[in-house]
């Protein structure tokens, strides 16, 4: 791809439609973004699709004092991914996973209520997932995603985003069953940098491309 940036989020998603035309007006095959920056270019893919359009919610669990340092990750549907490996070496006793699990919880339920009226997790059990996001830069929430998304049983998960990290697509890659970014930048910094309109996306902005992503 010859292009370095993209106009905004509808432009990307536009584009990574595109890429996926092979799954266009299937009934096993859901798109999720990873709220908030991820909903508008998943938007676009399921729109141009015609497949439904869901949000992944997903709240990292960090280690208290280094909140940075995830121990963890809660996700749409009652998930929950712990890091065996950070818990081990911080010595972090479960009664401290649970509580900030807990905390996250509610933040989780209340995204949940304001996204679609109701706590929940769209059924992906035997489906293909489209996980897309904005970018990915560390790449530590879409992969919680992946973990989350796999304990529900999809039959295929593919990653779709405008661009990425190249470190970071190399440590996700192997986790899913297909990766397409757009761009992989050498020197990529943060994944703002890659559009040349990259505000904020509000919370009744999500709210609304899930509403109408519903209507008929």
């Amino acid at each position: 791809m010859s292009r370095t940036r993209f106009k905004d989020r509808v432009e990307a998603g536009q584009i990574l439609a595109g890429k996926l035309s092979r799954y266009a007006e299937r009934d096993d095959v859901v798109v999720l973004g990873l709220p908030r920056g991820g909903v508008p270019v998943a938007a676009e893919i399921a729109q141009a699709l015609r497949v439904p359009l869901d949000v992944l919610i997903v709240r990292k669990l960090g280690v208290p004092g280094w909140e940075e340092l995830a121990m963890g990750a809660i996700a749409s549907g009652g998930v929950r991914v712990i890091n065996e490996l950070v818990v081990r070496a911080e010595g972090i006793p479960s009664e401290t996973i649970d509580e900030v699990a807990a905390r996250e919880s509610k933040e989780l339920r209340r995204r949940e209520m304001g996204y679609r009226g109701h706590a929940g997790a769209p059924e992906i059990s035997g489906k293909t997932v489209i996980l897309v996001d904005d970018g990915i830069a560390t790449g530590s929430t879409i992969k919680a995603a992946v973990q989350a998304l796999r304990q529900q049983g999809p039959s295929k998960v593919i990653i779709a985003v405008p661009a990425a990290a190249p470190d970071s697509r190399a440590t996700l890659e192997p986790m899913v069953d297909e990766f397409i970014a757009l761009i992989t930048p050498a020197d990529f910094r943060a994944v703002g940098q890659w559009y040349e309109n990259f505000p904020q996306t509000p919370d009744d902005e999500v709210t609304r491309l899930l509403a109408q992503a519903r209507q008929p």
